[in-house]
């Protein structure tokens, strides 16, 4: 929601500078309130437009997940079993404006309403002259033209003419759009300059249908000469505002637009085309996230994995694995990578994202929500061709490795896995300035068909922590390939490593978690029995091999009941 009010206010801030550069000027008085208004409500349609032509297309590749490996387990198990609720403040504040804009718009049109209905009145043929005995101004609101008594008593019919232009014209539907649209995006600052754009035009408008009748010498002495007490209320006409006053005698001593001009019109072909073109590439990635989220949270993934579809068409898959070809970040779309990005900022959740090309050759965002991975993962051939299986004959062999292919790839994610604990060094995140909490890295390399680590890719909330990764992964000792049909193959890896960044909030959140009452606390597993939290807390962070969080319906499916409040897997060094 946030993208797409940034949006919304970066694209009326464009039109509105289109506007002011090229067209303010100009007496193409109709265009322009044209302009003026149909502008705001593009603004609001096209970062909601999709264009799958425009997007690039991307080439696809195979990869295999490897599981999270967590650095210093211990102290991810407490933020991640830490049950702390946020308060968000922001709906807050924006009900709150949403009242008070409201509130002063009642108050205001309360206002007419009771001059309308307590002063003298004088119905015309087309409009209704409403006498002002105290207030010496001239406005309009709809039909109704106000009218100081002294005013009308000289007949300053000029006035009353200016009046009736705004009249005709319904002006005060525009005045009123706008009034609408500051109560909805009292936040938005180009609501306020569009609102005097359109007032001021308002003024061109009935100016220029005055002065056709009259003399122009004698209508700047009546707009210089008479002063009145301007009523402060932004939807009505007013005749006399002191801070138009120049402006409109510029704009009446200026000589018609040739028409050739109206070419300038044509500016907004290249500006639309831009921001579809821009909305086709970024085009609501957050509203995006925001539907992974719902899924998230409903809890209905179970351990084969479920597909879904949000209203704008996303193909989501939620669970351990995916077969099909994955694409490289490299290739993803902006606003692919920026759904990546907020997934990597998630705190306290045991998920990954990514891009998946699946058996049916839909584009799926897939949402990695289990750290145990199945049969059916997917590998890249080193030549490039693309091969219909979902499991590769033979894994790569980690050194001292021994066993069937099952236990073979079980060794080589728990070697891996004890390497990076062993070799990566979290300590260097307290000197980077940044936030307290879990972080994510997300490490992309390949075991090539000589058995080498190549191709070590890594992105991370800090460029010295994705260089750290990148150097730990490189320090991979030389494998066995992995081979199909008895030929040498490489084989892509995805690797996420989680660890925590501590703080001064670190004694705090400890303490939280120390006193969280026992009927909400997580099952926790150590070495597959069942331990308490008591004993849990006693386990030196230096003798855990890896730590499991499960949660939801496939922490519910694997213990039953008693994982319903989640579950703790620890596995303990050999």
């Amino acid at each position: 929601m946030i993208n797409y009010i940034i949006l919304m206010v970066l694209f009326q801030t464009l039109f509105l500078a289109v506007y002011d550069l090229f067209l303010q000027k100009e007496t193409f008085f109709k265009w322009n309130r044209i302009y003026l208004l149909v502008t705001p409500i593009l603004s609001f349609i096209i970062p909601l437009l999709r264009f799958e032509s425009i997007q690039k297309s991307v080439p696809q590749e195979y990869i295999e997940y490897l599981p999270e490996v967590v650095i210093n387990p211990q102290v991810y198990i407490e933020k991640s079993t830490s049950f702390e609720t946020g308060f968000n403040v922001l709906p807050i504040i924006f009900y709150a404006g949403l009242t008070l804009f409201t509130v002063l718009f009642l108050v205001r049109l309360i206002k007419i309403l009771k001059l309308i209905h307590t002063g003298k009145s004088i119905k015309k043929d087309d409009y209704t002259l409403i006498v002002l005995n105290k207030k010496q101004s001239a406005f309009s609101f709809f039909n109704y033209i106000f009218i100081n008594n002294h005013l009308l008593e000289k007949q300053d019919l000029q006035i009353i003419q200016h009046e009736l232009i705004h009249c005709k014209h319904r002006h005060t539907l525009d005045l009123l759009y706008f009034e609408l649209l500051k109560i909805a995006l009292w936040f938005n600052p180009m609501v306020y300059v569009y609102q005097k754009r359109i007032t001021l035009l308002h003024e061109y408008i009935s100016d220029a249908e005055v002065v056709k009748e009259t003399d122009k010498a004698q209508y700047f002495n009546k707009l210089l000469a008479e002063t009145f007490n301007v009523e402060n209320i932004s939807f009505i006409n007013q005749f006399f505002k002191h801070s138009l006053i120049k402006k409109r005698i510029v704009m009446i001593t200026k000589e018609k637009s040739q028409k050739m001009k109206q070419l300038k019109y044509l500016l907004i072909a290249p500006l639309l085309l831009g921001m579809m073109f821009y909305v086709s590439c970024v085009n609501d990635a957050q509203a995006d996230f925001e539907e992974i989220e719902n899924v998230l949270q409903k809890g209905e993934v179970n351990s084969e994995g479920k597909y879904f579809e949000s209203k704008n068409g996303l193909k989501i898959f939620t669970g351990s694995y995916l077969a099909g070809k994955v694409v490289p970040f490299e290739e993803y779309t902006e606003k692919e990578k920026e759904i990546f990005n907020s997934f990597q900022n998630i705190k306290d959740r045991n998920v990954s994202y990514s891009i998946v090309i699946d058996s049916n050759g839909d584009r799926v965002q897939f949402i990695q929500t289990d750290s145990k991975y199945k049969a059916n993962e997917t590998i890249e051939i080193e030549n490039g061709d693309e091969i219909a299986f979902s499991r590769i004959e033979n894994v790569p062999v980690f050194p001292g490795c021994e066993g069937t292919e099952e236990e073979l790839r079980a060794c080589l994610q728990d070697e891996i896995s004890a390497h990076v604990n062993a070799n990566f060094n979290s300590e260097m995140a307290k000197g980077l300035g940044l936030e307290t909490g879990v972080k994510k890295i997300f490490v992309m390399f390949k075991i090539d068909k000589d058995g080498n680590i190549a191709e070590v890719k890594s992105r991370a909330p800090h460029q010295s922590l994705a260089d750290e990764a990148i150097r730990v992964i490189e320090s991979l000792p030389k494998m066995i390939p992995g081979k199909q049909k008895g030929e040498a193959v490489g084989v892509k890896y995805s690797l996420p490593i989680v660890f925590n960044v501590e703080g001064r909030k670190q004694n705090v959140e400890k303490t939280k978690f120390n006193d969280l009452d026992s009927k909400v606390f997580p099952l926790i597993i150590f070495e597959g029995k069942e331990i308490s939290k008591e004993e849990m807390q006693k386990i030196k962070p230096e003798n855990i091999k890896s730590m499991e969080v499960l949660k939801g319906e496939s922490a519910i499916e694997k213990y039953g009941d008693k994982g319903k409040d989640g579950i703790i897997i620890i596995t303990k060094k050999q």
